[in-house]
């Protein structure tokens, strides 16, 4: 089973970590065959399977019974589930939470969106033997006070504010952190300054890592699909099979080909 030990032992060897969505037993058989090292039972499930407009809908029991579908049949691949928007609005209730999804569901780490005043939730979790993994940029739970779906960090008070939030995560314990939509600059500045391994969606090819949702790797979201990401099955070309796009995202990602200049923002 793929530790936090061993992801530091890939950052530290400049290796690029593998990160997708699953929500089922069946995809999930797909990316643990192609070698992907983590599973992110994402609350993106809201959007490309519930068919909400925003991620704010799911909840604490969707996120278990998604994450049990993931835990019985993964076998290699570290399995992080989305505390989803409001379950962890003070420190009891997200212990309560991230409970489910450990002791009950069987993830092996929580994450959730934000710094500022939640470095002192996830100081607790993990004080409690919950692993936490955090999430800073753009952060879908808060979209609407965000304004929109819009790159964040570009502004140097911003960018200053980022990096501080990823400092504090990283000395109360946070072993992981999604960039999301930020410029790539930013996102190389904390994957180099702060002690913490970066999983980058729109945020460039330096980060640690990268993450997409399986549904826009397979083209299959409807709708526009987000300027980060890329229909890998439709890439490689008519006849070829799902578990061949996820081997072909695994690939571009460990050789650096996978987030280029037209996936990240300036």
């Amino acid at each position: 089973m793929i530790t936090i030990k061993d992801l530091r032992e890939l950052k530290n060897r400049n290796e690029k970590i593998t990160v997708l969505t699953t929500y089922d037993a069946s995809f999930t058989q797909h990316l643990e065959q192609a070698g992907v090292e983590v599973l992110l039972v994402g609350d993106s499930l809201g959007m490309v399977m519930q068919g909400h407009d925003s991620t704010v809908p799911v909840t604490v029991d969707d996120m278990v019974y998604h994450t049990k579908m993931v835990s019985r049949v993964r076998d290699r691949a570290l399995l992080i589930a989305d505390l989803p928007y409001h379950s962890y609005l003070n420190k009891n209730d997200a212990l309560v939470n991230a409970k489910h999804l450990i002791d009950d569901a069987g993830a092996d780490m929580v994450k959730f969106e934000g710094g500022g005043q939640l470095v002192a939730i996830a100081e607790h979790l993990i004080k409690n033997g919950i692993p936490v993994c955090g999430h800073l940029g753009l952060l879908p739970q808060s979209v609407e006070e965000l304004g929109g779906y819009k790159v964040q960090g570009r502004e140097q008070d911003a960018a200053e504010k980022m990096v501080e939030d990823a400092r504090a995560l990283a000395s109360v314990g946070v072993d992981i952190i999604v960039l999301e939509c930020i410029p790539q600059v930013l996102a190389k500045r904390i994957t180099d300054e702060v002690d913490v391994i970066t999983i980058g969606i729109g945020a460039g090819v330096d980060c640690s890592g990268q993450v997409l949702v399986l549904y826009d790797l397979l083209g299959i979201t409807p709708g526009k699909r987000p300027k980060f990401s890329k229909d890998f099955l439709s890439e490689i070309g008519t006849g070829k099979s799902i578990a061949a796009a996820i081997e072909a995202y695994v690939q571009a990602v460990k050789n650096a080909e996978f987030p280029g200049p037209e996936h990240s923002f300036d």
